[in-house]
């Protein structure tokens, strides 16, 4: 979900690998030990939580987390929690990472100290003021400066305690006085309305007087203005802090009047003193990305140029392989060249030729695709955007099976446990992979046909280089989905949406050699034995080395590489797509019942969409309520003023809408994007919605007393039925143009080795060698067009900036006071100026 500014898009997206802690401090009891978890945050609003470890001090994470981040934010942040059964758990440390820091930690493996979390330091949010100094004539004839200040609202408040019923208390410092007064409390929102004014003397009577009207004029320079938020709280602790500014009474200026918002600050010496290695440290790895994203006009050219790579004759002198050649690593550019691919419905022709001329120059058919070529990194890629329901329905219950049921499947002797049998687990073991490679071998029919198609290009091509290998035809297909897809999907499920964290290590070990063992039934080599290093695998694989299971695969590829296809409409198994708590409020489906809110269970399949009393209940049939996909009309946000309450969303039917609260704002984005993609190719889709719900007999956006009326506000649809690929074009040439921008020194050599090789026929110089040139001409051609396309954006890009520099105020809501970010910004800018200039 976009930012959206003037002109232009605002993509923010962070992919964050959580590694471990270190030297957390012991708990003080007998034992010690903690049972630690870490949260990740958006300011104060957590958006994901890694699986309790238990029993350590230092305790190992191995998670990824990734998502698309909906709103502005000014600090990512991660906590570690110690469990506790009886009370609320309690916070160890915290590390947080400003918005405009997280590029000195890109890609790579920090350890960051633990601080303590403090109260006075757990704020976010801003807060409008306006300040007036006018001049007022007492009723004794004295002119007096008064100070107007008005609070006029907050906004993003922190919830504390899962309730936010927020006042702001006002204070006039100088040298000599602190004078406080309060605004009314407003109830259950983070972003109150308080418009409320407040007067202080600056100016005051003598207490002797040469003449009557002598007065005391205090120097304004000394004064501030302080302006403290807090949580009105019932609890005994009293009311908690929720962050503060300080207003100089010297940006009044001569005009005497001052407008602005401000970002809420930390309590002055919030942070205890605590030292250094005191409460630990924790390895993060950070990638955080920021696309601004032009309007679809502005990309044509390159995003023409990147689409006629398959028609491009050779493959090599293509703008997308080209761009393969000067990316530092391959994955940098299969990710955005892909779903762009993907997109414009051109994956299939641009994989099939890029992997017809790898084919073509290898030289031994025993090493096709084993390389971390172009090739290979797009077909994963697509295997990842578009097979992922495919794995979802054909891996997901088994794997479910395997991490409840926790047994044994150790059958190296060295590591086995006293208490275990070796021919028991082995027994677990072999029924394990029998059962996961029927699934598989039994699950071409849902195989979806983008990989098909792809599948059958490489089938064909490999056979027609290597005629004489009749086996070809298969390895070059199950190098990919077994090697690249099943086996890593069995190995590291988390990572593959199919279970919510990393197995236990008794667990994770089972999938190892489950992994191992498919990954050698798939691979068809012609001494399977040999694969294996360990002699207890090669004996555990005596048990599959009969025929039936060669041909069981050789039937699924010859099944998933076949031209002819079948529609997958008719596939009518139940795929489950997302399940999680959320609060919902109550339908009203009985006239007079209560309306009230409660915590449910929901699931979405391909089927319906259901909520359940709680999570045990919701694989029986004993759901509350039922929608089946055919009868979701929208999937809408909902304004935070009809309910008081955040990360609200409204799935609307014929006869009524349901509103349902999400966790967070990640959540909530997640869920409408997927209920709205499931549902897109409804007939009976609105066009139309309200924003606000209805209550009191009235629409609240709208006003309209009728409950049936339609809708006052445009839907947000337009997103591709597909549900894998829900892919922004510009967004993904945006990408490419950066990795292009960033190389371009690259380019350059590029060109540089395209002129050499062709007014020199001798042997190349060394720092060419790297480069794949096949057709210096045509090569040189592409690059002069790319070089072209991309200073044509790079030029575009710095004028919105200049453009940007010139219009934003600071002290904006969009740029508030204490912005750190925009002042970085700024300072760029002024520096670029005077360079120009």
């Amino acid at each position: 979900m976009a930012v959206e500014e003037e002109g232009l898009r605002v993509f923010q997206s962070v992919k964050i690998k959580i590694g471990e802690a270190k030297n957390i401090p012991p708990y003080p009891g007998p034992n010690k030990m903690r049972d630690c978890y870490c949260t990740v945050n958006l300011d104060q609003e957590e958006v994901f939580r890694t699986k309790i470890i238990e029993k350590s001090l230092c305790p190992f994470y191995g998670e990824d987390f990734y998502c698309e981040i909906p709103r502005n934010f000014r600090h990512l942040s991660f906590y570690i929690f110690d469990r506790d059964v009886f009370r609320r758990d309690s916070s160890i440390g915290k590390v947080a990472v400003k918005k405009e820091d997280l590029q000195k930690y890109h890609g790579k493996d920090t350890w960051f100290q633990l601080q303590p979390v403090s109260a006075d330091s757990e704020v976010q949010g801003k807060v409008h003021l306006e300040l007036r100094l006018s001049e007022v004539i007492t009723d004794s004839g004295v002119v007096c400066h008064k100070l107007a200040t008005r609070v006029l609202e907050c906004q993003g408040l922190p919830i504390v305690n899962g309730q936010c019923d927020p006042y702001a208390a006002v204070s006039l410092l100088g040298p000599s006085r602190s004078e406080a007064k309060k605004t009314k409390v407003k109830r259950k929102t983070n972003n109150p309305q308080f418009d409320e004014v407040f007067y202080f003397e600056i100016t005051r009577q003598l207490s002797y007087t040469k003449r009557q009207f002598d007065v005391e004029e205090e120097d304004v320079d000394k004064l501030a203005l302080r302006v403290d938020l807090w949580n009105a709280s019932n609890l005994k602790f009293g009311d908690e802090f929720l962050g503060g500014v300080r207003v100089p009474l010297k940006v009044l200026g001569q005009a005497g009047v001052h407008d602005a918002w401000y970002f809420l600050q930390p309590r002055e010496n919030g942070n205890k003193s605590v030292k250094a290695d005191e409460l630990g440290s924790l390895r993060l790895n950070i990638v955080y990305t920021e696309d601004h994203v032009f309007p679809s006009e502005r990309y044509s050219p390159l995003t023409d140029l990147l689409l006629q790579s398959a028609q491009v004759e050779p493959v090599s002198a293509s703008a997308a392989h080209i761009l393969g050649e000067v990316c530092r690593e391959k994955q940098e550019a299969a990710v955005p060249l892909v779903r762009l691919f993907l997109h414009y419905g051109k994956i299939v022709p641009f994989v099939s030729a890029i992997a017809h001329a790898e084919i073509n120059r290898t030289q031994d058919p025993n090493t096709i695709f084993r390389g971390n070529s172009l090739t290979s990194k797009c077909i994963d890629e697509t295997m990842k955007l578009a097979g992922m329901h495919y794995l979802q329905v054909t891996l997901k219950p088994i794997i479910d099976e395997i991490c409840t049921e926790h047994k044994s499947c150790e059958i190296d002797p060295v590591k086995l446990k006293e208490s275990e049998n070796l021919e028991t687990n082995r027994e677990n073991l072999r029924q394990y992979v029998d059962r996961i490679f029927n699934v598989i071998t039994t699950s071409g029919v849902r195989c979806p046909t983008v990989m098909c198609d792809i599948f059958f290009s490489l089938r064909e091509s490999a056979a027609s280089r290597f005629q004489v290998d009749q086996d070809v035809r298969y390895t070059a297909v199950s190098s990919f989905i077994f090697l690249r897809f099943f086996a890593p999907a069995i190995l590291s499920p988390n990572l593959f949406q199919l279970r919510p964290h990393h197995p236990d290590p008794c667990t994770s070990r089972t999938l190892t050699l489950i992994s191992k063992t498919i990954q050698t039934l798939g691979s068809l080599a012609k001494s399977k034995s040999a694969n294996f290093k360990e002699s207890y695998m090669a004996a555990f694989y005596d048990y599959f080395n009969e025929q039936k299971y060669a041909d069981a695969v050789k039937n699924f590829l010859d099944l998933i590489s076949s031209s002819g296809r079948w529609d997958q409409k008719s596939i009518e198994t139940p795929i489950m797509l997302k399940e999680g708590f959320m609060i919902k409020r109550a339908q009203g489906r009985n006239r007079f019942g209560m309306k009230n809110f409660k915590k449910r269970w929901f699931r979405l399949t391909n089927h319906e969409f259901t909520y359940h009393k709680t999570k045990g209940n919701s694989k029986g049939e004993c759901a509350l309520c039922r929608i089946p996909i055919e009868n979701i009309l929208a999937v809408e946000r909902l304004e935070e003023e009809s309910f008081k309450m955040k990360n609200m969303f409204q799935v609307i039917q014929p006869e009524r809408a349901l509103y349902i609260q999400a966790n967070n704002c990640v959540e909530a984005r997640d869920w409408i994007d997927i209920l709205t993609k499931v549902s897109q190719c409804n007939r009976k889709r609105l066009s139309t919605y309200h924003p606000s719900a209805y209550l009191n007999g009235h629409w609240l956006c709208c006003k309209q007393s009728i409950d049936s009326a339609p809708g006052c506000t445009p839907c947000t649809g337009g997103l591709p039925a597909n549900i894998q690929l829900d892919i922004d074009g510009d967004r993904e040439t945006e990408r490419i143009y950066s990795l292009f921008s960033t190389y371009m020194s690259k380019l350059v050599k590029m060109q540089e080795a395209c002129g050499s090789r062709s007014v020199y026929d001798g042997p190349e110089q060394e720092e060419y060698s790297t480069f794949v040139i096949d057709d210096p001409q045509e090569t040189y051609k592409t690059l002069k067009q790319i070089v072209s396309a991309v200073q044509t954006l790079e030029q575009q890009h710095a004028q919105y900036k200049r453009d940007k520099f010139r219009k934003t105020k600071y002290g904006s809501q969009e740029h508030p006071i204490g912005d750190k970010s925009f002042q970085c910004y700024i300072r760029q800018q002024s520096e670029s100026s005077t360079y120009s200039i």
